[in-house]
C-alpha cells in the first residue's frame, strides 16, 4: 500500500520522507459523532483521543489542517484530544481553534533531550529541542493546555543533563510531564544506532549500542527512572513515569513493584475529567 501510494519501499528506512494525508478526516468524524450516542471510556484512558502518537501531526502546513479540523470536530462534541507533535511552532498557526476548544484539548510535544546535536542525529529534519520548548511556552502564555513528552531519554545524559533538561521543561509549566528511557527492543533502533555513527555522533552511537546488553538496559533505564522522579519532585514538577513491562520483569524486589506501582498509577493531570492520584508518587526504592 505504502509503495502504491507514495513510493515507499521500506517504511522504517523511509520514515519522516514521506506523508500519507487522510484528507476529509474531519468531516468524517463530524458525521461520526454526530451519530455516535454511546462512548468508551477506559479506567486509564477515560475516553481521551491521542492524535499523532505513531506519527507527526504538524509535519507541515496541510497535514496540520487536518489536525485543526480533527480538533475542531472532537471540541465540537464535547470530546477530549491530547496532540502530540515535534513542531509546536507550526501548531500555533492553529492557536485559535486551541484555544477555543478550552478544556478539550492539550497540546505536548516530545523532547528527549537539550543537546540539538544528538536529537538531530536521531530525529532527521525534525525541529530542535529548544524550538519545540518555544511553541509550548508561546501555547502556556494563550492559555492553552500543555504536557511534555520526555521520550526517549539519551543513554549518554547524566544526572546533570536531567536536571537541565527538567529545569527548562519547568518553564513551560505543563499540566505533567511524561518520561520513559530508550528501549532497545523497539523495531528501529538498530537504525538509531547506524543513524548516529552517519550524522558524526559516535559517543552516542556507543551507549546506545551497549544498551542491546539487558543488564546495561535495565541500569540505565533505573537510573533514568528514578532520578527523574527525584529531580521532578524537587521541582515540583507533575512527574508521570511509563517503564516498559518489560523492564518491571528484569528487576525483582522493591525495585520491581515500584516500576509496577508506575504503570498502575494514573497519570496526574485532571485532564479529559480524570480523577487524579490523592496519593504520593511510589515511593523510590533504596539506591
Amino acid at each position: 500500500m505504502l509503495e502504491e501510494e507514495a513510493g515507499v519501499k521500506n517504511p522504517q528506512k523511509e520514515w519522516g520522507s514521506y506523508v500519507l494525508y487522510r484528507d476529509g478526516l474531519d468531516e468524517r468524524l463530524d458525521a461520526h459523532l454526530g451519530r455516535k450516542h454511546t462512548w468508551k471510556e477506559t479506567e486509564k484512558g477515560a475516553g481521551v483521543v491521542g492524535i499523532s502518537f505513531s506519527t507527526d501531526c504538524y509535519m507541515d502546513g496541510r497535514a496540520g489542517d487536518i489536525t485543526r479540523g480533527v480538533v475542531e470536530a472532537l471540541a465540537k462534541h464535547e470530546r477530549y484530544a491530547r496532540v502530540l507533535t515535534r513542531n509546536p511552532i507550526l501548531a500555533l498557526q492553529d492557536h485559535p481553534t486551541f484555544e477555543a476548544a478550552g478544556e478539550y484539548v492539550t497540546i505536548g510535544s516530545s523532547i528527549p533531550s537539550l543537546n540539538a546535536d544528538e536529537v538531530a542525529a536521531i530525529e532527521l529534519s525534525a525541529p530542535s529541542p529548544e524550538h519545540r520548548l518555544r511553541g509550548l511556552d508561546e501555547f502556556n502564555e494563550l492559555g492553552v493546555n500543555t504536557f511534555v513528552s520526555m521520550s526517549p531519554t539519551y543513554p549518554t545524559m547524566d544526572r546533570g543533563d536531567l536536571r537541565e533538561l527538567l529545569g527548562r521543561v519547568a518553564e513551560c509549566d505543563p499540566s505533567v510531564v511524561f518520561h520513559e528511557p530508550i528501549n532497545p527492543r523497539a523495531g528501529n533502533f538498530q537504525m538509531c544506532i547506524q543513524a548516529a555513527r552517519d550524522a558524526g555522533e559516535p559517543e552516542l552511537a556507543n551507549h546506545l549500542e551497549t544498551l542491546t546488553d539487558v543488564e546495561q538496559w535495565v541500569d540505565y533505564a533505573v537510573a533514568h527512572l528514578s532520578a527523574v522522579q527525584e529531580i521532578g519532585d524537587e521541582m515540583g514538577l507533575p512527574i508521570h513515569l511509563w517503564p516498559d513491562k518489560e523492564l518491571v520483569k528484569l528487576t525483582d524486589g522493591r525495585v520491581s513493584e515500584w516500576l509496577s506501582e508506575w504503570r498502575e498509577r494514573q497519570s496526574p493531570e485532571s485532564f479529559g475529567g480524570r480523577e487524579t492520584p490523592d496519593t504520593p508518587m511510589p515511593e523510590l526504592p533504596s539506591q
